[in-house]
């Protein structure tokens, strides 16, 4: 997706004048903030305002500044509040216009920022709440932040969350959430043979804690013992990149490069010079970076963290290893390029399962759960659209 903050903004009004039967606010980080979140809320974003029964609406977490006190949302802390401020006072003016309000949501200071006002700002205009949690961190984040919460949650009219994994994680706190899935928009991305399959490999996360890149890092150095030639890509900024590239100098590590924050309409590129993905996530929910290489026909070796376990099946559509075991998964790394038929069927199989991620496969539960909040009837043309085609391999 192309759109930048100002031009998904410009398209959501371009494409909502007139009257319209539902408004709903979608409440989100904007494309300013690279991440899965702002991705989902753009793409869900530009699919809804195809629809004729939809008024759709976007308020960011993260909005900008007036240009005169812009300066002041690049000092450490004082942005902080400067965009808190800004992002409630605009919540207080628009969120009176929407009959519902679909609040993105992550976890801990950006839920308590970011999440709870939204909700209450809702209730409090009497309005329906959507809220969409989406952290693989839930767990850690209810089971610690049990005052603000649990609580505040239970505002909410509703929690959706993208995968059968959250559904049981809320459920062990008493909480009631429906999974519908992420989008991925497989136009986007193209499936290529790898055959044959070269020791070419990617990472994508974030280089923080939590995403366990150095154990990728550790894989590769084992690989690169029986591959000298191999290569790897490492995708992502965060505040633990010099630590990583340090770690990767101590290893030894040959034809590896750090390249950084790439834009999400490169990583089709990027998916599609690699030949195998590795995944060294510790915790982790429905990871959209697993979904994009499944449709790209690019093998995975993931670990098992979380909700990956309801995305990626073992030796079916991935190969999947317990967390930070570097050594299972330079071994899963070295069983595809020595097995490449194996590599090939689980490309295939987990190509194949992208259909269930695509906004046709989506589209009525987004907009069964609008108007049944919204106490509307749909009409039959809402739910009349041409099949998108399937993705041919």
């Amino acid at each position: 997706m192309k759109t930048n903050s100002g031009e998904l903004n410009r398209m959501v009004a371009d494409r909502t004048k007139g009257a319209a039967q539902l408004r709903v606010l979608i409440v989100a980080p904007s494309l300013d903030i690279l991440g899965g979140q702002s991705r989902q809320a753009a793409r869900l974003i530009e699919a809804l305002s195809q629809e004729n029964s939809i008024e759709i609406g976007f308020l960011p977490h993260n909005p900008r500044a007036p240009r005169p006190f812009r300066i002041l949302q690049k000092i450490k802390y004082i942005r902080t509040i400067v965009t808190s401020v800004l992002y409630w006072s605009l919540l207080l003016l628009r969120v009176r216009r929407y009959d519902i309000i679909h609040v993105f949501s992550a976890s801990y200071y950006s839920y308590l920022l970011s999440v709870a006002p939204a909700i209450f700002m809702g209730k409090i205009f009497g309005r329906k709440v959507i809220l969409n949690y989406r952290s693989g961190e839930a767990e850690d984040h209810l089971s610690r932040w049990r005052f603000t919460a649990k609580p505040t949650i239970r505002f909410a009219d509703v929690i959706v969350v993208p995968s059968g994994y959250l559904v049981d994680v809320f459920a062990k706190f008493g909480l009631r959430a429906t999974s519908i899935f992420n989008i991925v928009e497989l136009d986007r991305f193209r499936f290529r043979n790898r055959s044959p399959l070269r020791p070419i490999f990617l990472a994508s996360r974030l280089l923080e804690p939590l995403y366990n890149v150095g154990c990728i890092l550790r894989a590769f150095a084992l690989i690169q013992q029986k591959y000298p030639e191999a290569k790897l890509t490492v995708a992502g900024e965060g505040w633990m990149r010099a630590e990583l590239e340090q770690l990767a100098s101590d290893l030894g590590l040959r034809n590896t490069v750090f390249v950084g924050r790439v834009p999400f309409e490169k990583m089709p590129d990027l998916y599609n010079a690699a030949d195998i993905y590795l995944n060294g996530t510790n915790i982790d929910n429905m990871p959209g970076s697993l979904t994009e290489c499944f449709a790209s026909g690019l093998p995975v070796v993931t670990t098992n963290a979380g909700g990956i376990k309801y995305i990626a099946t073992h030796e079916e559509n991935a190969l999947l290893v317990e967390c930070n075991d570097h050594v299972a998964m330079a071994d899963a790394a070295l069983r595809l390029l020595e097995d490449q038929s194996l590599a090939a069927r689980l490309a295939r199989n987990a190509c194949d399962s992208c259909q269930q991620y695509t906004w046709l496969a989506v589209r009525n539960q987004w907009l069964n759960l609008y108007f049944t909040l919204g106490n509307k009837n749909l009409s039959h043309e809402s739910y009349t659209t041409e099949r998108e085609p399937v993705s041919d391999h």
